[in-house]
Order: structure tokens, then C-alpha cells, then sequence
């Protein structure tokens, strides 16, 4: 029997089709031994117990001239300046991390921080402001 689902993952609705098999139904596959071990461990649908690392949309007010924007959807892995701090073109200032790869995020011109807007473990979209160089 095939039955449409509705599930809700991280806040996004995704319908699904999803096929019941009958109970008792082995499908050709060999009876269970007795004592052993599922081979699937069972899965929890439980949200994580930790609290939700707030997303940063590009609705984050812009830091003027000089400001550096995410190139890309990702979690922001380090910070590696501070405000104040004199930086030069090129400089490593920031990485993210979108689908397990690191985008490294350099500084587009000579200059000081003026402002940075993000930290650590923050989610960001693709366009928002990370910090900016005066």
C-alpha cells in the first residue's frame, strides 16, 4: 500500500511517498536469527538537544564602504581578525563552511576592521554582511 506523508525536517515541509509493506510479509528475505542484532540501528526523528545556532539573512543592516559579504550559505568556522586590527589586501579574514569544504575569505583592500558581524558556529545566507574594513 502507498500512503502520502507529510514530514516536517529543521522547519521545512517535504511531502513524501512512502510504501506500507504488510506485516508478516518477509519480501524473500531469510527468517530473523533468534537473539541477533537488527542490522539497522533504530533512528531517532528527535530535534538535537542543543539550542539553535541563530542564521544571519541579508537582512543583517549593512556595514557601508569596505564591507565583506558572504560569497556563499554556510557556517561561519573562524574569525581571525578583531576590530582595530590593521589588515592588508589579501589577507586571510574569515572562513566558512557550506557541504564539509572550507571558503577561505580574504580581505579586498588595505585598511583597519571596523566592524565585525558574525562569530564562530553563526549560519549565514549567501550576501550577508560577515564584517567590514574602513
Amino acid at each position: 500500500m502507498i500512503k502520502q506523508l507529510r514530514v516536517t525536517v529543521d522547519g521545512r515541509v517535504y511531502a513524501v511517498t512512502v510504501e506500507m509493506l504488510d506485516e508478516g510479509s518477509d519480501y524473500g528475505l531469510p527468517p530473523p536469527i533468534a537473539g541477533a542484532r537488527p542490522l539497522v540501528a533504530p533512528v531517532s526523528l528527535a530535534p538535537p538537544a542543543a539550542a539553535p545556532v541563530p542564521v544571519r539573512s541579508a537582512s543583517t543592516p549593512a556595514a557601508g564602504a569596505g564591507e565583506i559579504r558572504s560569497p556563499l550559505a554556510g557556517r561561519v568556522v573562524t574569525i581571525d581578525v578583531k576590530p582595530g586590527q590593521a589588515v592588508n589586501e589579501g589577507q586571510q579574514v574569515a572562513t566558512l563552511e557550506a557541504m564539509k569544504m572550507n571558503t577561505y575569505i580574504y580581505a579586498p583592500k588595505t585598511g583597519h576592521v571596523s566592524t565585525v558581524l558574525v562569530q564562530p558556529g553563526d549560519v549565514v545566507e549567501e550576501g550577508v554582511v560577515l564584517l567590514a574594513i574602513a
